[in-house]
Order: structure tokens, then sequence, then C-alpha cells
């Protein structure tokens, strides 16, 4: 399975702002992106007053930005926004909404995890049930009325006793509901557009870059 392997603290630092892929590190003063708030390379410090950027600069950050934020690669993500074009409705909205219903981004806005890497290598791992079934596939899109579950054997494990005790305190999107008792959670709807705590970004941007 193909996944980024280097340092991701380079993607927060290249976008400009936290994509949050570290967890707890994000809100540490060790935060790259506040230690070093510049682009990585030898000439990073010299880009920001680099001339205006183009609109298909512009088109082509949001695209990445979007695509590390939920940690897809490019061959991936060129699929996601082709599905999103043969589904009715808004494209970008669309896409958005297949992102934001991956396993993966289920279990960490759940609180199972406190970044999507982590949340990706616990479903990797085989910790997580939809529906009473295991399902080890982070891409897998959860539905209305789905339920998340932790599976009973791995509720003794000394990470997930840790997360039970924090779960309550970590946020909750309105879309799902969760129950810290019996580690699990509800899909209730599909995500709206001001559910999604996004980078600043506009979906329009992605469908102008694909649609060149």
């Amino acid at each position: 399975m193909a996944r980024y392997k280097d340092p991701v603290c380079k993607l927060c630092r290249r976008e400009g702002e936290k994509l949050y892929l570290k967890g707890e590190r994000c809100f540490s003063p060790k935060c790259a992106v506040e230690r070093r708030p510049y682009q990585p390379g030898a000439h990073g410090q010299q880009a920001q007053f680099q001339r205006k950027a183009s609109d298909y600069a512009l088109q082509l950050r949001a695209k990445q930005k979007v695509r590390r934020y939920y940690g897809v690669l490019e061959r991936q993500f060129r699929r996601y926004f082709g599905n999103a074009e043969r589904r009715r409705g808004l494209t970008g909205l669309n896409l958005l909404i297949m992102l934001e219903t991956r396993l993966d981004n289920v279990v960490y806005r759940l609180g199972f995890a406190t970044s999507r890497p982590q949340a990706r290598q616990l479903v990797n791992h085989s910790h997580f049930t939809v529906n009473g079934r295991k399902v080890d596939i982070p891409s897998y899109l959860v539905q209305p009325g789905d339920v998340i579950e932790l599976d009973p054997n791995s509720r003794q494990k000394e990470y997930f006793r840790q997360v039970a005790a924090e779960m309550e305190h970590r946020p909750l999107p309105d879309w799902l509901t969760r129950d810290a008792m019996t580690m699990s959670g509800r899909v209730l709807a599909l995500p709206t557009r001001e559910s999604m705590d996004l980078p600043a970004i506009s979906e329009q941007l992605i469908v102008e870059y694909y649609s060149r």
C-alpha cells in the first residue's frame, strides 16, 4: 500500500499553515510551523518575497492542501474527483464529503486518534468494526446509520484505555454521535460544508484545477 513516508512537518510548512498531521505536537511549541514559519528548502525564506501567485498556482495549492490534509495520494485523489463529478450536486462538495466519510477520518473525528495518520494505522491494524464486521481499509466510505465500534479484542489495550478516559473531552462534529462507555460511534448524516473544519480553501479551485 503506497503512503507518504517523508517528514510530514514539511507539508504543513509548504502550505503555510497547520494541517494537524502530528496530533498533539501540532498544539505545542514544538510545531514546525511555529518554529519555522517559512517554506522548507534552501530558499524557503525567500519564497515569501516572490511575485503574486498565478491562478494555476492557487488551484494547485488548494488541491495539495486538501490532499495532504486527508492523507490521500495523487492517484487516489484524482479517482475521488472523478467519482464526485459523476454524482449529483456540486462536484467540489461531493469531493469533500467523500474524503470526510473515509473510515480513517471518521475514526479521527470520533476521538479514537489524535491525528489522521494515527487513525489510518489503527484501521489498518483491524481495531474497528463497521456494523459488526471488521474493516481494515482506511478508505472505506461510511454511510448514514453505520455504527463504528472498537473491536472487543482491542478494548483491553493500554492505548484504548487512555482513549476512553479522554474521549469525552475531544470535539465531535454534529453529523456523528459517540458513546465512550461502549467505545462506539454512529454516523447520523452526511457532513455539511459548515461542519468540516478544513484549512482556508475553496473547493471550487480544485474543480478548476482538474477542469483545465
